[in-house]
């Protein structure tokens, strides 16, 4: 739709910023809102309030429309002056009033527009969860196309991607008594019709089953046994079409047995091959959790949009390759469903990277404050070349006297303070030229600390929270999240986030309903801050309820420091105004993709060396998925 066309709907600029200011009971400057028209964007951070505004005010406001791109460059911005620290907002925010916000001093009239082509969508990215894909679903067939059609194309799909990978074989195809089960007998059709040696093996009775399912058990005039361990002798390759994600209770019975059995045999000394569909039975779409046992699989094919299950733990390990398959669902039902919940890739936000402009400066591109620890200084030199190779114009390791020397041979364009005390350290927040600070690595767990912590977040800086700075609130985490006013991330293990988040649960149970992706958004929500719950599987959530899990971090990235760079890339991105849930996004996904480019021996200090080449392939869109 479009940045103006959304402000048209409202009635213009001073009616959305008064309509906005009603529906969210604080008010939102005619400013803001002229900013968004100026970049042709609206901050992703806001959008949730435009929405509620809408809502508010009747007018018809969906997901797509914030993801059409903006309007085509040309709008006037205001050059960065010679000195100062005006440092433009990335996100397209304009400055606003409040204790935690950024002041007008240290914002300009913002980046250049995006041209509308630049802007990839979002929509691929989206992942639906076991409701959202239900409503997809029945969406769909009220638009007239049948369940009938859905069915016979999920099934063929994935017997198409199983003839791509395996030569004829004798094959089994494991159906359960539901939907899944029915995509089982498509599946086990094709492959016959293809010329495979197929049986299937059915939990429950045929004339048990219903709809559609019943309809293509029908259609199928192969053999059919009954589900159990057996049904696997003789045979190479297993499709496991038993339960799809919306299994709610733990397998049991012949369904346990025979998933273990697959687990178990082996041919020709390798694991049984085994193929998913939509999701292995027993793993949990919303959170990835394994409900009594689940098959390890080589493919899953799953429909329409990948489930968070595919990508968070042990769901991601246990699913193998994972293929979207086209089903003919339209993408126009992502409007009314409005998912919240996205797979990071370079669509949601490549388009706000800060790149340098030519009328840049080092002030412009942000200063960051880095503190460094007296003892552990290796954490904060890992954290602030990781800022600099982000972008960020200036970085200043504030550190103890006795540690100056360490930090001042560390590179030569890193600046360095000696803080004493708090007196000094509230005196260095005061330049207002330096606008980011990043507290936490290898900082020390004691009260001067958590002094600092309160003080950067009371200056209405952009801040980066990690290690140490969080564990310091272990017995008051209310302190910390009172303090959160403005553009904040924290980025706990899971080991800190029990500490802060005592009351969200921790891995080993699933935490709370919907395991990691739920404790995450929780968190954001409690903390008012960006989330960045790091692991195999990280998760990024905004307090608005927006959530990203990131997929490319290889496991050469669990050694010591690996944090500490990625949270110098995340305040790095933000000193140079991008807001904080894409930051984390953005500097999450380049951790990833920079560890896999080094491949096996990496070691933390090998990461920033390795970003520009990350940024360069970002900046020209090469290899990039859209």
């Amino acid at each position: 739709m479009g940045v103006r066309r959304i402000i048209g709907l409202f009635g213009g600029i001073r009616p959305m910023a008064r309509q906005m200011s009603q529906a969210l009971g604080r008010r939102v400057p005619a400013t803001t809102i002229q900013g968004w028209s100026d970049r042709g964007a609206i901050p992703s951070r806001r959008q949730d309030e435009v929405m509620a505004a809408a809502r508010e005010c009747g007018i018809a406001l969906g997901f797509a429309d914030f993801f059409d791109g903006p309007e085509a460059a040309g709008a006037p911005r205001a050059p960065a002056p010679e000195e100062a620290a005006p440092v433009r907002s990335a996100s397209g925010a304009a400055p606003e009033s409040g204790a935690g916000a950024i002041s007008a001093a240290t914002s300009d009239a913002g980046t250049a527009p995006v041209p509308a082509a630049a802007v990839p969508t979002a929509a691929d990215a989206v992942l639906l969860t076991v409701a959202e894909m239900g409503r997809a679903d029945a969406a769909t067939i009220a638009a007239g196309t049948p369940g009938e059609v859905l069915m016979e194309a999920a099934g063929a799909a994935v017997a198409r991607e199983i003839r791509s990978r395996w030569r004829p074989c004798p094959a089994v195809v494991l159906c359960g008594p539901g939907n899944n089960g029915g995509d089982g007998f498509v599946i086990a059709r094709h492959l016959g019709e293809a010329g495979w040696d197929v049986v299937v093996a059915l939990l429950g009775a045929a004339d048990r089953l219903k709809g559609d399912a019943a309809l293509n058990a029908r259609r199928w005039k192969g053999e059919v046994m009954g589900l159990a361990p057996a049904a696997l002798d003789g045979r190479a390759l297993v499709v496991d079409a038993i339960f799809g994600a919306g299994l709610a209770r733990p397998l049991a019975g012949q369904a346990l047995a025979t998933i273990e059995a697959v687990n178990g045999e082996a041919v020709d000394g390798r694991d049984l091959p085994c193929v998913g569909v939509d999701t292995p039975s027993g793993i949990d779409g919303d959170s990835g959790a394994v409900l009594g046992a689940a098959p390890r699989c080589a493919l899953t094919v799953t429909f329409f949009r990948k489930k968070p299950g595919h990508l968070l733990l042990p769901g991601k390990r246990l699913a193998g390759e994972v293929v979207v398959a086209d089903i003919g669902i339209p993408d126009s039902v992502l409007e009314a469903i409005a998912p919240r919940t996205f797979e990071n890739t370079p669509s949601l936000w490549r388009h706000l990277l800060p790149w340098p402009r030519p009328e840049d400066h080092k002030y412009s591109r942000g200063h960051v404050i880095v503190g460094g620890g007296a003892e552990m200084t290796g954490a904060a030199r890992l954290a602030a070349g990781a800022a600099l190779r982000a972008g960020a114009g200036l970085l200043t390791i504030a550190s103890p006297p006795e540690a100056v020397p360490v930090y001042a041979v560390y590179m030569p364009g890193v600046l360095t303070v000696p803080i004493d005390d708090e007196q000094a350290f509230a005196a260095l927040l005061a330049d207002r030229r330096k606008n980011a600070v990043l507290l936490g690595p290898g900082y020390g767990v004691n009260e001067a600390t958590r002094s600092r912590v309160l003080a950067a977040l009371g200056a209405g800086k952009r801040v980066v929270l990690d290690a140490d700075a969080l564990t310091v609130f272990a017995d008051a985490p209310g302190d910390l999240f009172a303090a959160i006013a403005g553009d904040c991330v924290l980025t706990p293990h899971e080991g800190e986030f029990a500490r802060i988040f005592p009351d969200l649960g921790g891995p080993d149970l699933g935490g709370k309903p919907g395991g990691k992706l739920a404790r995450a958004r929780a968190a954001a929500k409690i903390s008012g801050a960006v989330v960045l719950l790091k692991g195999a599987d990280t998760v990024i959530a905004s307090p608005g309820g927006r959530c990203a899990i990131n997929a490319n971090a290889p496991a050469t990235l669990a050694t010591g420091g690996a944090g500490d760079v990625l949270a110098g890339l995340i305040i790095g991105l933000m000193a140079q105004g991008m807001a904080p849930f894409e930051a984390a996004s953005a500097a999450a996904w380049i951790h990833g993709e920079a560890a896999s480019a080094f491949g096996p021996g990496l070691i933390a200090e090998d990461l920033a060396g390795l970003v520009p080449g990350v940024l360069a392939r970002l900046e020209e869109g090469a290899g990039l998925e859209p």
